[in-house]
């Protein structure tokens, strides 16, 4: 007898159907997976047989051979424990599958025939819909985001005999999806109105947050780099439905999600250490998973000593960077990852720190110095829109009034992202992009200059050896900076102010 049931596979993320074909033959008992099953699904063998019995089954003494339609795509991950036993129950005869042809199942089994949460099953619940599922019966662990996901019916199990005994009954009682889509704006501990000083830095980074032009900022030791970069997100807009669930999905693929989580609703905030590894930043490994990269995705990573991290990481960034994704390719595979982040980046000017300060003296050899400054490429540095010098505060300023008319607190800055972001929205309509991310030909189009606008930037690229990309960086810095003011044409104050934040290029 040969039976079927259907899963899911996962690639990126996105899902797709998968169907177990399951056959029961009177030769040496055993358990043979076919169908490009990876080294998780073929060591499941060992777990099913071990909770079928646990549960109560008899597991059958014949030689079982499944088959995972379509042979010709790579499949993974321990949800297929799942759908594999309950494959096997049917061809023994277990159970019947009737005409409950558009059921699915996704599930980890233990040696008991417990079921645990999987990773990456908002995507497989979205493939499954997509794919025709009307029907899906998971861990209960995974019941918040996979309810997520409308038009399908879904049953949240803890064990395989509850599986077995629900897929059995006449009387089907499916979950009521939890009330996951009431919006929350989410709330910080953290606030801008606590930066002393620094109002120079609040600007770019208001423009930085609108218009989504990544940012690098240089300055000693205290002079309130990391203290800028952690408020971020505190002026950021909420995420859109459509945003959300691409978050949730990363963070579900990359098994970031707590048990029992659904939507997530705060933008993202990485901060990785400078130690990390490649696959670790970019993403991959042998069975691909995103990286601190992609779980960036509509928000913001921040890379705290900038020269710290090594090269090889650093250059892997740059085409992720122009991009918004990363691709991963192996000899069987192709995965895609989206990763439109803002990157914050923060660095000392030398390894001691204190390399230009008139207060300290700078121990470090002027070998040490171009080292340390070496470590940043040319190249990567050319793709970051905003280059800040961070000067220390002076101490009257850090004895201020904290509420004063002239102090930028997160919600006075907000406010200006909001109409950065409306701005944008109707000049760009359908095609929403931010200005961070225009092209050549759409510069040419909506980003006209007055006579003496162009004069200033032909002059200031030639003064200042700016590459092509360079010069368009400034053409999108100078567009936001006139958005803020609700100006249609780039004036000549716009390109100064958007190359004074080139500050890397002028000292060059």
């Amino acid at each position: 007898m040969i039976s079927g049931v259907n899963t899911a596979s996962i690639c990126g993320l996105s899902g797709a159907v998968v169907r177990v074909e399951t056959g029961l033959f009177r030769q040496i008992p055993g358990i043979h997976i076919t169908g490009l099953a990876s080294q998780t699904i073929v060591e499941s063998r060992d777990r099913i047989r071990s909770a079928v019995k646990q549960s109560g089954y008899r597991f059958p003494d014949q030689k079982v051979v499944i088959n995972l339609v379509p042979a010709s795509r790579r499949k993974e991950g321990s949800h297929f424990d799942l759908p594999l036993a309950m494959g096997i129950l049917s061809a023994a005869g277990v159970v019947h599958m009737g005409d409950k042809e558009r059921r699915a199942f996704i599930g980890e089994l233990s040696l008991d025939g417990t079921l645990h949460p999987v990773q990456g099953a908002l995507p497989l619940i979205m493939g499954l819909r997509d794919g025709g599922m009307e029907e899906v019966i998971l861990p209960r662990g995974n019941l918040g985001e996979a309810s997520l996901v409308p038009g399908i019916r879904l049953k949240g199990c803890t064990c395989l005999r509850e599986v077995v005994e629900f897929h059995q009954s006449e009387t089907e009682n499916w979950d009521l999806p939890p009330d996951t889509m009431n919006r929350r704006e989410p709330s910080y501990s953290l606030d801008f109105d606590e930066v002393r000083g620094q109002e120079t830095a609040k600007r770019a980074l208001i423009l930085a947050v609108g218009g989504r032009h990544h940012l690098f900022m240089m300055g000693f030791p205290g002079s309130g780099k990391t203290m800028l970069a952690k408020r971020i997100p505190t002026i950021m807009t909420p995420m859109n439905r459509e945003e959300e669930l691409e978050v949730t999905s990363v963070y579900s693929v990359a098994g970031e999600l707590k048990e029992g989580a659904s939507l997530l609703q705060s933008r993202p905030f990485r901060s990785p250490h400078h130690t990390i590894t490649p696959i670790a930043m970019v993403g991959g490994g042998n069975q691909p998973r995103p990286g601190e990269l992609s779980l960036a995705h509509h928000g913001v990573l921040f890379l705290d000593e900038f020269p710290e991290f090594s090269r090889r990481v650093l250059e892997m960034m740059r085409q992720p960077l122009e991009s918004g994704e990363v691709t991963i390719s192996r000899s069987q595979d192709r995965v895609t990852y989206p990763c439109r982040i803002l990157l914050v980046a923060a660095s000392n000017p030398c390894p001691c720190g204190h390399y230009g300060d008139t207060r300290h003296r700078c121990s470090c050899t002027s070998q040490q110095i171009q080292w340390y400054q070496s470590r940043i490429s040319g190249p990567l540095l050319d793709r970051i829109d905003i280059q800040l010098k961070i000067p220390p505060v002076p101490s009257r300023e850090l004895w201020g009034e904290k509420n004063s008319g002239a102090q930028l607190s997160s919600e006075k800055m907000r406010e200006q992202v909001r109409l950065l972001e409306k701005v944008q929205q109707e000049r760009y309509r359908r095609d929403w992009v931010r200005n961070g991310v225009l092209t050549p030909s759409l510069l040419e189009k909506f980003c006209p200059m007055s006579r003496d606008a162009k004069r200033f930037l032909e002059s200031a690229f030639q003064r200042l050896g700016l590459s092509v990309r360079g010069y368009h960086k400034v053409i999108k810095m100078a567009r936001t900076i006139a958005d803020l003011e609700e100006i249609d044409t780039l004036r000549e104050e716009h390109i100064g102010e958007a190359i004074q934040y080139r500050a890397l290029d002028r000292e060059e």
